[in-house]
């Protein structure tokens, strides 16, 4: 008896979720993806110039490869 309730219920559900208007802002999404896409392009700069400053030990990669034959 209580597994046809449930199942009612799901499709109640189901059908708010299908035929309501969630009031989905797209202007609002676009500034959103913008807003995230400018921080991953300041992060992205960020982490190039710490790659530039780990590039100096490369010089000792060699030395270190060679202990380990």
């Amino acid at each position: 008896m209580g597994r046809g309730r449930q199942k009612a219920k799901d499709a109640k559900i189901a059908r708010q979720l299908k035929y309501t208007n969630h009031g989905s802002d797209i202007r609002e999404l676009e500034r959103e993806l913008v807003a995230r896409e400018e921080a991953a392009a300041a992060a992205g700069a960020a982490t190039s110039a710490k790659a530039s400053s780990s590039d100096d030990s490369d010089e000792y990669y060699d030395r270190w490869a060679e202990d380990e034959d």
